[in-house]
């Protein structure tokens, strides 16, 4: 399924939580924060900048930033936000939209290099954030650790998380590094609503290569916004990826 067809209006309606899940401050704070430091007095360019979660309140602190997107619905419901000239949009794949300008920071958020799903795409993506960058201008990229270690022989799917009204599991392809999550949202009722993405994993050190082979150097990686060590118990990680000054 193209990606535009699952971030679709339905998926653009409900993908706004305020307060809660990802747009809880505990969640969203620190990202702001994190990302506000590293762009410093530059221009900050979002890949898959969605509607606007992290782009609305980076740009209230005064980063101005610019986003790239697919989904034309996303889009929209970012413009009941922010309108065009407060966070201009170009409207593209995140591996080869280019958007005006020279920018010291471009930041990749909640996994979302995941939802291309070929390692080309990938490794074009990253070449993609070079091409945007100054010297010296960095690459931000948040993103899951894949739980195979949770994954017994013979079993496909993994629960990642349980909690009243919600499961969320995932169905492994690990010949192919694809994963489909599914999310399960319910009441008490005997109805359940599913939503469904698929998506390629990404080792850490798969990561690196691909920033390699676009010219980034590693600066850091930390299991959160916050600064936590990053360690092998890691669920995710902030990863920072330099280009070196001339």
């Amino acid at each position: 399924m193209l990606q535009e067809n699952i971030w679709d209006a339905d998926a653009a309606q409900r993908y706004d939580t305020p307060g809660q899940g990802m747009f809880a401050p505990e969640v969203l704070g620190p990202a702001v924060d994190r990302l506000a430091e590293l762009t410093g007095d530059g221009a900050a360019l979002e890949f898959a900048i969605g509607t606007g979660r992290v782009a609305v309140p980076l740009a209230a602190r005064g980063v101005s930033v610019t986003g790239i997107e697919l989904s034309l619905p996303m889009v929209e419901r970012l413009r009941t936000k922010a309108d065009e000239s407060t966070i201009p949009v170009i409207i593209g794949d995140m591996a080869t939209t280019v958007a005006p300008g020279e920018y010291a920071l471009v930041y990749l958020v909640y996994n979302t290099i995941s939802n291309l799903l070929e390692q080309a795409e990938q490794v074009q993506c990253f070449r993609n954030a070079a091409r945007h960058l100054a010297p010296g201008g960095r690459f931000v990229i948040e993103l899951w650790v894949p739980e195979l270690r949770k994954l017994p022989p013979g079993q496909a799917a993994t629960v990642w998380q349980c909690d009243p009204g919600y499961i969320g599991l995932d169905t492994y392809d690990v010949l192919n590094q694809h994963v489909v999550s599914h999310h399960f949202r319910f009441d008490d009722t005997q109805q359940a609503r599913l939503f469904r993405s698929p998506h390629r994993y990404i080792w850490p050190a798969e990561l690196d290569l691909m920033a390699q082979l676009a010219g980034f150097e590693l600066e850091s990686r930390h299991a959160d916004w916050t600064g936590t060590e990053f360690t092998a118990e890691s669920r995710s990680h902030v990863s920072v990826y330099r280009i070196p000054p001339t």
